[in-house]
């Protein structure tokens, strides 16, 4: 029987190190010929396979699969698409296993956070539902980083360093034209429901920058923000704001909700920054400047820390060895040992206990006030940031890598989704 080939895709938002993974799941394949024969990227992630719009990674030179380690975003394109029950949609399941019987696939990597954490558990339940043999196994990826049980999450180090970075820098902006010019800058990062990132802002205070920070576990109280706001600025002369994209009223409210949803369901978020900063202007007549961060914190690769990238490729060559054991319906974890130094192993938890499930800041990550961090925190984020691993430049720009992308020739009917 011939050997069989692997289908690997991504998933939601990309990422700084999502294509690390990518490297790290296809030079670890090709180690493993004996065992694996071609490796197929879902072009647009899960659609891909639906579609059979299957990519030959089998194409791409080494060399342009070893740059992938060091080239930002998605280099197959992802997609926003969540798969429905099996009793809910046969359909889209049915049609799954034609295109991996069409191409004789049995390995499923599916590279992404929490709703692809739910596709790739349900597309491991193939093999009883549907008599199909399929070993999927879930590659984590978040800049969120709230999928559970693994320390932390790939992606998320590096938008950290990116947001802790642009935080301190644009404070040494705001201080020297605080006395005549601005006093307030309020910067907005990612984070519907968690605050991990908004947390990384934090790290500033340790070099003596006042900052105030809002988080989504903690619910918006105006009064309360608005007096820790004057204060600081009493004190310092200047205060610098981060603010989640989830923070949210005592009703549940977003202060940065558009009143539109995306592909998942969640509520369109963005807007934060200017909201608080108008808040305060109106409170206090202060000057301010505010800046969203959006896809540029999850895009910066130039800064991309080091623990960061050398994660993500682990966890995806862990995720082939894994799947040639014989696993399923599992995710390798970042299990830490210790913080200083900072130790960690590649460990493995069960799908059934990912899927559906978000990791929140533990309340002893933020200080009393609601406003800022813990010692205990800055302990889990220092070593998720550290080390620099730039890629090549040229010309004063980053040197990434666009693949081939070479399709693969359909064998089966359309399929519209």
């Amino acid at each position: 029987m011939a050997k069989k080939n692997a289908f690997y895709a991504q998933s939601g938002g990309v990422t700084a190190v999502i294509n690390a993974s990518a490297c790290g799941v296809i030079q670890t394949a090709r180690k493993h010929k004996d065992k694996i024969g071609k490796v197929y990227a879902g072009r647009n992630g899960i659609i891909g396979a639906l579609t059979e719009d299957l990519i030959d990674t089998s194409k791409e030179t080494d060399a342009a699969i070893a740059a992938l380690r060091s080239t930002p975003s998605g280099a197959f394109g992802s997609c926003r698409f969540k798969l429905k029950s099996l009793e809910a949609n046969k359909r889209e399941y049915a049609r799954l296993i034609e295109v991996f019987k069409a191409h004789n696939i049995g390995y499923f990597f599916y590279n992404g956070g929490g709703d692809s954490a739910d596709t790739c558990f349900k597309v491991s339940q193939l093999s009883e539902a549907m008599g199909y043999p399929i070993q999927a196994i879930h590659v984590p990826k978040t800049v969120d980083n709230d999928l559970p049980i693994t320390d932390c999450c790939p992606g998320f180090g590096s938008v950290a360093k990116y947001i802790a970075v642009s935080t301190l820098e644009a404070s040494y902006d705001v201080r020297s034209m605080a006395k005549t010019s601005t006093k307030v800058f309020v910067i907005e990062v990612m984070g519907r429901h968690a605050g991990w990132i908004a947390a990384a802002g934090g790290l500033v205070a340790d070099q003596g920058i006042p900052v105030v920070i809002l988080f989504p576990e903690i619910e918006f109280d105006q009064k309360k923000f608005l007096a820790a706001v004057k204060k600081k600025v009493e004190e310092f002369g200047y205060c610098t704001i981060v603010v989640s994209e989830g923070c949210h009223y005592p009703d549940g409210k977003f202060l940065a909700e558009q009143g539109t949803r995306d592909a998942f369901g969640h509520a369109q978020l963005g807007g934060a920054a200017p909201v608080v900063a108008n808040m305060i202007k109106e409170a206090h007549g202060y000057k301010f400047h505010w800046a969203v961060a959006d896809y540029l914190q999850r895009s910066a690769r130039h800064i991309a820390s080091k623990t960061d990238v050398k994660q993500a490729y682990e966890l995806g060559k862990k995720a082939v060895e894994l799947a040639i054991k014989g696993h399923n319906s599992v995710m390798p974890t970042v299990d830490r040992i210790s913080d200083s130094p900072y130790k960690y192993k590649i460990g493995m938890a069960p799908l059934s206990k990912v899927a559906n499930v978000e990791k929140f800041m533990p309340r002893d990550f933020i200080s009393k006030d609601g406003y800022g961090i813990t010692e205990k925190c800055r302990r889990y984020l220092a070593p998720l940031i550290q080390g620099e691993d730039y890629p090549k430049y040229e010309n004063g720009l980053p040197q990434y890598v666009t693949l081939k992308n070479v399709a693969v020739a359909k064998k089966l009917k359309p399929f519209s989704i």
